[in-house]
């Protein structure tokens, strides 16, 4: 591996893990690095697994010194969501580019909305008792699905049902979002493996020393984020992440390239 893809993944990987910790989508940046440096999109979509468990990892572990994470609510959510990525990853195996573009391009377009119409919200503290409905399950169930599958924009719709469903403010929202993605997301690279084995492949489609050089900067991000998030409130992290959805439409749409600009870094 060159030089300047070392240092590219590991900066790119601290902007990545500052914008999924604050919000959710700075994997549309992975995915456009990875792509740059030749994998193809089934590949660099498991790959992409190995820097976001580590950065969701180092969030959660933040957040917990803060006494914000509410692990109970995490697991009993991450439960469905588990069942949910093992069911997604066996179809991530066989994604297409349109298909993905599609998918991820509906997502973000219902985010932006709501956060353009919608009205601020109080905070809700770490403690606050959630009540949990049994459709909440069945949400998470199909958010799990859809990050096992693309996962690029998994964070914007945890958002959307923690927000929408349960009046939670996007602070709050984010720590528990970086809980059930930490505890749910390996069971993708497990299934991967589990699928290999079965069929007798090799290691199949991931490549390691990426992903963890890429990781290794979420890290970084992500420390420096949840510190972000808890000084500078919850408006700034809501502008935040609604500039970082714009700019993903846009590099959907087509106006802007950010694989062929990470090319020309390469």
């Amino acid at each position: 591996m060159i030089d300047n893809e070392v240092i590219l993944l590991l900066v790119s990987g601290v902007i990545v893990g500052i914008i999924n910790t604050l919000g959710g989508g700075g994997s549309i940046i992975t995915m456009s690095l990875f792509q740059a440096m030749g994998m193809p999109i089934d590949v660099a979509n498991i790959t992409n697994r190995i820097p976001v468990v580590m950065q969701n990892f180092s969030a959660t572990a933040s957040f917990m010194r803060k006494r914000m994470v509410d692990f109970r609510n995490g697991f009993l959510l991450s439960i469905p969501a588990i069942l949910g990525t093992i069911a997604g990853t066996f179809v991530a195996l066989e994604v297409d580019e349109m298909t993905f573009k599609i998918c991820l391009s509906v997502v973000l377009a219902i985010i932006l909305l709501y956060l353009i119409l919608d009205r601020n919200r109080p905070h809700l503290h770490s403690g606050h008792a959630l009540v949990i409905k049994w459709w909440h399950y069945v949400l998470f169930f199909l958010v799990g699905f859809y990050g096992g599958y693309i996962y690029i924009g998994l964070g914007f719709l945890i958002l959307a049902v923690t927000i929408w469903t349960m009046n939670l403010d996007i602070i709050t929202a984010n720590v528990l979002k970086g809980c059930v993605i930490f505890i749910s997301t390996p069971f993708a690279l497990i299934t991967v493996f589990a699928l290999n084995q079965f069929s007798g492949g090799d290691s199949m489609n991931i490549e390691w020393s990426s992903g963890l050089l890429h990781g290794a900067g979420n890290i970084l991000g992500a420390i420096l984020a949840s510190h972000w998030a808890v000084s500078w409130g919850v408006k700034f992290v809501k502008w935040f992440t609604l500039v970082v959805i714009v700019v993903a439409f846009i590099d959907l749409m087509g106006w802007i390239s950010l694989q062929a600009m990470l090319s020309g870094m390469l």
